[in-house]
């Protein structure tokens, strides 16, 4: 069913059992970002040690590309330094989705984001201490 619609295995997969869902409880960084056109909206939380991502969770309200690429971008986060973390594009989360449909692009934009803004707030709350 899934490749009828234009959905591959894995984005299947990260819909029915997301990882890394939740919230972290006073978050080193925390980054929301929304999509107003269709309404989704993507809450990362992370925290982090000696620069690197040790914990990172989310919380996505959401069609099932939202929630597929929410889940992905926090294990492609996870352990990795908040340099490498920044590295992190639209094009590499879909791309280890193996495809999103073309009109479910946008939701690997928001996780992305998501996840830029929360390493921005985490940055900001260091620097003014």
């Amino acid at each position: 069913m899934a490749d009828q619609i234009g959905y591959s295995q894995k984005v299947m997969e990260h819909f029915m059992n997301p990882h890394n869902v939740g919230v972290i409880e006073n978050p080193d960084g925390y980054g929301k970002v929304g999509n107003p056109v269709c309404g989704d909206i993507m809450e990362i939380f992370i925290r982090v040690k000696d620069d690197v991502i040790e914990d990172i969770r989310f919380r996505t309200f959401g069609c099932g590309s939202a929630i597929a690429t929410s889940s992905m971008v926090t294990d492609l986060a996870k352990g990795k330094t908040l340099e490498e973390a920044m590295k992190i594009t639209r094009d590499d989360v879909a791309t280890e989705l193996e495809g999103l449909p073309p009109r479910k692009m946008h939701c690997s934009n928001l996780a992305a984001d998501a996840l830029h803004a929360a390493i921005q707030d985490y940055r900001e709350k260091q620097k003014n201490g």
